[in-house]
């Protein structure tokens, strides 16, 4: 059935390399705790889903269990070190990377090999940064790349989605109230807004395999459109 789909599909990536992040990071504490999120990465693969289906390459990096199709080279990681580690080696040579994982914004300083006993008492659990996985992708972004970025929030979603989109450097925002009914994690469904250089476009509740066809579309409509600046600015020659 996915190999039909893919025949029958827009082929408007052919060619492209697509990497995708998908889950959130867990942060160990010691040996059987750690400090997670909520997400399940059921966007992050449904996007990776959506773009192999236009025939792109695709890298997934993620944290769950979830499936991939066989055509899909998957990476599988656990923190926030273990995923830079695989975005190094892959986002460099990428055309389209898209960071719909959440990933953990602090982590144990220090994380113990065994496990904590109660009898000890409360732990003093001092947290440090992680690093900045989207902000590095976009410092360090080449011209022909397409960088997008997930932005969930609780409150004024599209002033922090523009904010986001400023500071890390990105293409499009991909943002979310997931404090909204049926929206984000776990949930089977999501509506989102999608945050670029040229204006909002929402998508409303649906499905997070329709989600990510509104995704793709927008991340195909800004690849043509600087494509179609480029052009203009060529010299014409005599």
């Amino acid at each position: 059935v996915s190999a039909a789909e893919r025949a029958l599909a827009d082929r408007d990536l052919e060619g492209l390399n697509v990497v995708v992040t998908a889950g959130g990071t867990r942060e160990p504490i010691d040996a059987v705790r750690v400090i997670a999120n909520r997400s399940s990465g059921k966007q992050g693969h449904a996007i990776s889903e959506e773009c192999v289906r236009r025939g792109a390459n695709v890298t997934v990096i993620t944290t769950t269990e979830l499936p991939t199709s066989s055509t899909v080279d998957r990476v599988q990681v656990e923190t926030a070190a273990e995923m830079q580690i695989a975005l190094d080696n892959v986002a460099p040579t990428a055309d389209i990377v898209v960071m719909a994982a959440a990933v953990a914004d602090f982590r144990p300083k220090d994380s113990v090999d065994g496990k904590i006993k109660k009898a000890g008492g409360v732990p003093e659990v001092i947290l440090e940064p992680t690093p900045d996985l989207l902000e590095a992708i976009g410092r360090n972004r080449q011209p022909h790349q397409t960088i997008v970025g997930f932005a969930a929030e609780t409150c004024d979603l599209v002033t922090n989605a523009r904010s986001k989109l400023a500071r890390k450097c990105l293409d499009l925002v991909v943002a979310n109230d997931v404090s909204a009914e049926g929206v984000g994690f776990a949930h089977g469904t999501n509506a989102v807004t999608l945050v670029s250089a040229d204006g909002e476009r929402d998508l409303t509740l649906r499905s997070k395999a329709e989600i990510a066809v509104g995704v793709v579309n927008e991340i195909v409509r800004i690849r043509t459109s600087m494509r179609s600046v480029d052009v203009g600015r060529v010299s014409p020659t005599n």
